[in-house]
């Protein structure tokens, strides 16, 4: 009945981290923006089960690729973030046609 409890992995597995990138990453940097989240994903989920195989150096290998593939993600959604920000600016409301502007605001 008492079954024994494996210890934590003392590395991090960076899950929330690379949700949150995969996320923001589909959001404002197209579908390509959102992979490097994937494969974060991939490598955190590997973290626990290496280390529960005893396994602690692919689990701290596998820590270490889900942390820098966050980065890559992290650096990709913001450029993503920056370059929807830019071409908002430059742009503006143009995809609006001719006169479509004045009849939103106008509520017509």
């Amino acid at each position: 009945m008492n079954q024994p409890v494996a210890a934590p992995s003392p590395y991090q597995t960076y899950l929330p981290w690379s949700i949150t990138v995969t996320v923001l990453g589909a959001c404002f940097c197209c579908l390509l923006g959102a992979a490097p989240g994937v494969v974060a994903i991939v490598f955190g989920s590997q973290v626990n089960s290496k280390f529960a195989a005893g396994d602690e150096a692919g689990a701290r290998r596998a820590s270490e690729n889900a942390k820098l593939w966050c980065w890559i993600g992290t650096a990709l959604a913001a450029l993503g973030i920056v370059w929807t920000i830019v071409s908002f600016f430059i742009n503006g409301m143009s995809f609006v046609p001719n006169g479509g502007l004045e009849k939103l605001l106008q509520g017509h």
